[in-house]
């Protein structure tokens, strides 16, 4: 037994640890999993209660996905063709890695990136290639095209996750002109940056952009995800590599109903990032972090090896946020939340408390 084969799997599995999800603490302040608590509970309560009026769960959602990439058509400005669904963007990801990638494909990307991402490709045994941030958390376009040549797919999460940076529409495209392989833009951060790739989909065969309604619709709980490319590789996607039922009945109607509030949804984002910058601009009148500029709904901060400190004070004060620990030349960086109006002031104070 202990030496047969799938023993042996299950070993070499073990030892790679697989995505660490957030630590779980009792009665406290969530800021710790970029969730979007910006959208109020009436948006929530609208969009459940019109899935649960028109949802029968004793049937399978036969033409639900369709109903769903209909209204993502008209919310996109994209052809129905050209758009796929998944539950949540993790699991369209994770199809794409596991069916058009293998040990002998090569990944480019940052460093650090989507941890999830990451961590598929360590367990398909996919090799990659990391481009590192700078000191002050930015990008360098110019090693990205020298190593283009070398690499047969291009990952970039823009906004990036854990950093914040976003590299501008115009950038991205330079790259894409330059690539003749796979290229997945991962916006799951999109809502909060500065533009969006969706359109160059059209114009860009081997473009994939990922999305969710996971962040700016505030519906991480029911793990919605999307992607706009062209059609060709939508067919492939939804008629072989997609299971026959990737959503349930709930989550694609619930999805339905938000779309209907794009607008609800866009002002949720625009007070987010009017927060950000609060929080950006506050925590930068302590000498004790480093922070860096941020397009998406976190801020990421380097306590300079007192990060351990931080985060234990905080949530000793009912508040937790992500702890990372060392990226690149930081060595203590930690991650919060943009939370409403409220939350982030109870952070500040906290931090106040704590530094004062």
């Amino acid at each position: 037994m202990k030496n047969s084969w799938y023993s042996k799997k299950l070993e070499e599995y073990a030892k790679l640890g697989g995505y660490k999800k957030p630590e779980k603490f009792d009665d406290v302040l969530k800021l710790d999993s970029n969730e979007n608590f910006v959208i109020n509970k009436k948006f929530q309560q609208d969009i459940i209660s019109y899935a649960k009026s028109n949802s029968d769960v004793r049937e399978y959602p036969l033409g639900g996905v369709e109903k769903l990439v209909s209204k993502l058509s008209k919310y996109l400005k994209v052809p129905e063709n050209m758009i796929g669904v998944g539950n949540g963007s993790d699991q369209i990801l994770d199809l794409f890695l596991a069916n058009l990638a293998s040990k002998k494909t090569r990944i480019l990307t940052s460093d650090p990136t989507f941890g999830f991402f990451e961590e598929r490709c360590k367990l398909y045994s996919i090799p990659c290639t990391k481009i590192p941030f700078s000191s002050d958390m930015k990008l360098d376009i110019k090693k990205f095209d020298t190593n283009l040549k070398k690499c047969q797919i291009l990952y970039l999460d823009s906004p990036n996750n854990p950093t914040g940076f976003q590299f501008s529409k115009t950038q991205l495209e330079s790259l894409i002109k330059k690539f003749d392989g796979l290229i997945i833009i991962d916006e799951a951060y999109g809502e909060f940056g500065d533009s969006s790739t969706v359109s160059l989909t059209k114009k860009y065969e081997n473009l994939i952009v990922v999305k969710t309604f996971s962040k700016a619709f505030g519906l991480a709980g029911l793990r919605l995800g999307y992607f706009v490319a062209n059609k060709k590789i939508v067919e492939v996607f939804n008629q072989v590599l997609q299971y026959p039922y990737p959503l349930n009945t709930l989550a694609i109607e619930a999805g339905i109903a938000s779309l209907d509030k794009v607008d609800q949804m866009k002002d949720a984002s625009e007070i987010i990032k009017s927060e950000r910058k609060k929080i950006i601009e506050n925590l930068r009148k302590y000498d004790a972090f480093t922070v860096f500029d941020s397009k998406a709904n976190f801020v990421l901060f380097d306590a300079k090896g007192a990060d351990k400190r931080v985060f234990s004070a905080l949530v000793e004060q009912g508040i937790s946020i992500r702890k990372l620990g060392k990226i690149g030349s930081h060595p203590g960086c930690l991650r919060v939340t943009v939370g409403t109006k409220e939350m982030n002031s109870k952070f500040l104070l906290a931090i106040r408390d704590l530094l004062g």
